[in-house]
């Protein structure tokens, strides 16, 4: 354990950090699986209200440096491929 006061308030924020950053990636995962699933369903009613959820997640993901911007524009491009497919 740190002795010195501003490792331990370091210690403090690495574990809340770590602990909002695994919140938004398990985000992330359930909301690509649900457009997944959609997309394998082929529920068009549903598809582009989730593909715009899934593009919100990833750009959210991306602006707090939670995953590489250029990780969340291969992903959106990725999504917005099979949303084509399916239409």
């Amino acid at each position: 354990m740190p002795k010195i006061k501003s490792a331990v308030k370091r210690a403090r924020q690495s574990i809340r950090l770590r602990q909002t950053n695994r919140n938004i990636k398990t985000l992330l995962l359930s909301s690509k699986r649900k457009f997944m699933a959609a997309v394998e369903a082929k529920e068009k009613d549903k598809l582009m209200d989730l593909f715009r959820a899934y593009c919100s997640v990833l750009d959210k993901a991306a602006k707090k440096d939670i995953i590489k911007d250029n990780n969340a524009s291969r992903k959106k491009h990725r999504a917005a491929l099979w949303l084509a497919k399916v239409k």
